[in-house]
């Protein structure tokens, strides 16, 4: 393999049509000058012109990427070529959530600091599990039909009456923009947490601890690539204890 630190120039071809500007092309693009390349950027500007090239070279996808004359090949080759991380399209991971709760604590954080000037008080973390209570019922709710397939998979209750799967999601985004007005409001908020948190995590117990079946969650969505386990039991633990502390309150 050719070394990257030597070889300064490369010839790009990737497709820029009026219909369509190819993304990996683009992001192949700044790969390549970030590596301080100087590139012949061939721009494929209609569907024929992409096939032609695609033919004469034998491949099947573009973007492609030359470098001293040698195919490197796609996006992710070019990556690779690079020894740069190349994503798996089936591994799971947390960052969607990490994403959810970090955003909710910064909203938190913020609302308290406009609120009463300081961010150490009782509100914030009660506006936290709120906020991340409505972002996560937002994820639930863009694609409700492939998040009810994905949750019928392991919830108790939708099992039985399929309706709650559709359900859920209302009840999650219902009891966290109440628990966010707060006042007389949350004891319609206090008792619909409890409940969708306290059969959420039975339900996440029984397939994960008990029936030890891998599973994906639904927390963020039918697309979710996140594991079901300690994070999904922790987002229905996080509704109850939250209807409990409400009502202590």
């Amino acid at each position: 393999m050719p070394d990257p630190t030597r070889t300064k120039s490369a010839a790009l071809y990737r497709m820029v049509t009026p219909e369509h500007i190819c993304p990996f092309g683009l992001k192949s693009l700044d790969l390549l000058e970030r590596q301080g390349f100087e590139i012949e950027d061939h721009q494929l500007k209609s569907r024929a012109e992409t096939d032609a090239f695609m033919a004469r070279e034998g491949v099947d996808t573009t973007p492609q990427t030359f470098v001293g004359g040698n195919r490197v090949g796609g996006y992710d080759d070019l990556r690779r070529y690079f020894h740069e991380p190349v994503a798996d399209p089936v591994a799971t991971g947390y960052q969607p959530v990490i994403a959810v709760f970090a955003t909710a604590l910064a909203m938190a954080l913020a609302a308290n600091w406009a609120a009463s000037g300081t961010l150490a008080t009782l509100r914030a973390p009660e506006w936290f599990v709120a906020f991340s209570m409505c972002i996560l019922a937002i994820l639930k709710l863009r694609d409700l039909e492939t998040f009810s397939n994905m949750f019928l998979g392991y919830d108790l209750l939708a099992q039985r009456y399929v309706r709650y799967a559709y359900i859920y999601p209302f009840g999650e985004v219902i009891a966290g923009v109440l628990m966010i007005a707060g006042g007389p409001l949350k004891w319609i908020a206090i008792p619909i947490a409890f409940v969708i948190g306290s059969i959420g995590a039975v339900s996440v117990f029984k397939a994960v601890y008990v029936d030890r079946r891998e599973l994906k969650c639904a927390c963020v969505g039918g697309d979710s690539k996140v594991p079901l386990g300690f994070i999904s039991l922790t987002e229905n633990l996080m509704m109850v204890a939250m209807a409990l502390w409400m009502a202590i309150r």
